[in-house]
């Protein structure tokens, strides 16, 4: 919000960064379209990504003049990203300093600054859970006594609230809260805003043995863990520098105090027997990967409200085509909130997923597409409409994209689509060794683009939390090969492969997918195969299809995909979206 207050860019990825005679904005491919309309000429936009153009920390180190002081905001930044920023401009001279006290935005932003959320939080239900808190807690300690810690300090807020089977409204579209939560081998303790905290949570803490503590007390008691000589398990990609750096400096001050100098000042990750005093154990947090394997009740949940999503979008695209039909003018955004009208109505809505991508013609190839009011398209029938949304449940996360015409779709149109519903498929059906990187997958979902030449910027498939963020890891399926976190059954990822021809129009096809054991007839090395269910049931276009295009395996996929949705969705379904949902999902024959 910040970033976006001080350059007028609103994606959810990006970096400002501002000299005292130069504004530059860094982002990713989703947010080039965007990124154009949204700077002004102040701004120079940096595609991340492309050819040449430099990280923020290289460009910063050359155009400073020499003796350069860069300021952070320590709460800001991980460990790990501050650590990397300080050691790249320092190599030109330049210093790195942590503004503690006051964010330089905030200087400027001052009254009209939004206020911190108070929304209050819930628990999240021990039937959509699936495993209580005293037993997360205890399997999380047994981790640190085998890594020689005495406490770890958790501050994404997604891990919080799955440690804690929590749920919160502080931050849009995701049901987290902002907190930070230190977990010792004998207690636990939440820093949090009071206000927020109902006296049914208070219970559910309480007998989890979880204490309560100011939130902006979190430094003070991070420091006190080092003055008591505890041992502190830090993942520095996600910890902020702030906490990171409290706890070195007060280790330093604890071996000064003892008189004696503090031995291997590097990153280890675990402890030496024969020193003695506090240090850092730096792994990566073992909550990230005990969240991504769902369990049975947390899939069954994510299962129902799957269905429950896709009733409410048959309903929807039924009432869409009608309202076009007829010609009824619709803006973008009037499309989206009677998207939500229908969703509302389904039992356990808690709110969207993320704000809605609601996108006709040229729109839809800005990949991050929000539409506004003040300046949105009217969904226009002879172009294509791109529709990408989500919607958080009580028992469950959902996210979908699904791209139509209500009229003709040209040829091009519709040999592109076809090629990314062959990728889709092409994902859809792989089976692999368990724990292969998604990276390894990503290439399935392209190769019927890259035949003629055609590609899109973005990954294919992200993690999707259980009632929880849309977007988690550690997983994804993506050409960046940097990720090597291997795929496990239980795990949840979407399939999403697009293509977009700039100021034209944009295809993307999207559902979400449970990884799960295959069953191979051989076991190659000894190991275990995985392959995909699919947990999204709504129709895909078939006008759209070119099926001389397709193999007769890929068009048995599309019916056999087809009628499992009649079959699951039908129902939950009356009337005409009954009908519309009978009418979508019959068979293709290819001649």
């Amino acid at each position: 919000m910040r970033r976006a207050y001080i350059s007028g860019f609103t994606g959810s990825a990006g970096t400002a960064v501002v000299t005292s005679d130069k504004a530059a904005l860094w982002t990713d491919g989703r947010y080039f379209l965007q990124a154009e309309k949204q700077l002004n000429s102040s701004w120079t936009l940096m595609r991340a990504g492309n050819h040449g153009v430099p990280t923020p920390s290289e460009w910063l180190a050359d155009i400073l003049a020499p003796g350069g002081v860069v300021g952070i905001d320590p709460f800001l930044f991980s460990a790990d990203a501050a650590e990397d920023l300080k050691e790249t401009v320092s190599r030109k001279n330049h210093k790195l300093v942590y503004l503690y006290d006051y964010n330089l935005v905030d200087e400027i932003w001052k009254d009209s600054r939004p206020k911190p959320p108070r929304g209050p939080i819930r628990v999240h239900d021990l039937r959509y859970a699936g495993l209580d808190v005293a037993s997360k807690l205890a399997s999380l300690r047994s981790e640190l006594k085998e890594a020689g810690s005495s406490a770890i300090i958790i501050s994404v807020l997604d891990e919080i609230a799955w440690l804690l089977n929590l749920r919160g409204s502080d931050v849009p579209n995701s049901p987290v809260m902002y907190a930070y939560l230190l977990v010792e081998l004998d207690g636990a303790k939440l820093f949090v805003d009071n206000c927020k905290v109902t006296s049914e949570v208070m219970d559910h803490l309480k007998t989890a043995g979880v204490e309560l503590r100011p939130y902006d007390s979190i430094i003070s008691a991070i420091e006190n863990l080092a003055e008591k000589g505890a041992n502190l398990w830090l993942d520095t990609s996600s910890i902020n520098a702030a906490i990171a750096n409290a706890y070195r400096s007060a280790c330093d001050k604890y071996f000064i105090r003892l008189g004696n100098k503090r031995k291997g000042k590097g990153k280890t990750s675990e402890t030496s027997n024969s020193q003695v005093g506090p240090t850092g154990v730096y792994k990566s947090s073992p909550i990230s990967m005990a969240k991504a394997i769902k369990n049975y009740a947390e899939l069954e949940g994510m299962r129902n409200s799957h269905l429950r999503d896709a009733a409410a979008l048959a309903q929807f695209w039924f009432w869409l085509e009608q309202e076009i039909l007829n010609g009824v003018k619709l803006t973008e955004v009037e499309v989206a909130d009677k998207l939500l009208e229908f969703r509302k109505k389904q039992d356990g809505f808690v709110d969207t997923s993320f704000d809605t991508i609601s996108a006709s013609g040229a729109n839809g190839a800005i990949i991050h597409y929000k539409p506004e009011p003040s300046d949105c398209s009217v969904v226009d029938a002879n172009k294509l409409f791109l529709l990408d949304s989500g919607a958080q449940y009580v028992d469950g996360t959902t996210d979908i994209t699904r791209t139509v015409h209500f009229g003709e779709p040209t040829t091009r149109q519709k040999e592109c689509f076809t090629r990314v519903l062959q990728g889709h498929i092409a994902l859809d059906q792989a089976v692999f060794p368990q724990d292969t990187p998604g990276f390894v997958l990503d290439a399935f979902a392209r190769s019927s683009l890259w035949k003629i030449g055609l590609d899109y910027r973005h990954g294919t498939g992200h993690g999707v939390g259980a009632a929880l963020n849309v977007h988690e890891g550690p997983q994804s399926i993506s050409f960046r090969f940097g990720n090597m976190t291997g795929l496990h059954s239980g795990m949840i990822v979407s399939n999403e492969p697009g293509y977009y021809e700039d100021h034209s129009f944009g295809i993307r096809i999207e559902n979400l997918l449970i990884v799960k054991d295959a069953d191979t007839p051989n076991h190659f090395g000894g190991i275990g195969y995985l392959g995909f269910e699919k947990l999204t049931f709504v129709p895909i276009q078939t006008k759209l299809v070119d099926i001389t295009l397709l193999s007769v395996e890929e068009v048995n996929w599309l019916n056999d995909y087809h009628s499992q949705v009649w079959e699951k969705v039908s129902p939950l379904l009356e009337g005409s979206a009954r009908q519309w949902l009978w009418n979508n999902t019959r068979p293709l024959m290819k001649s």
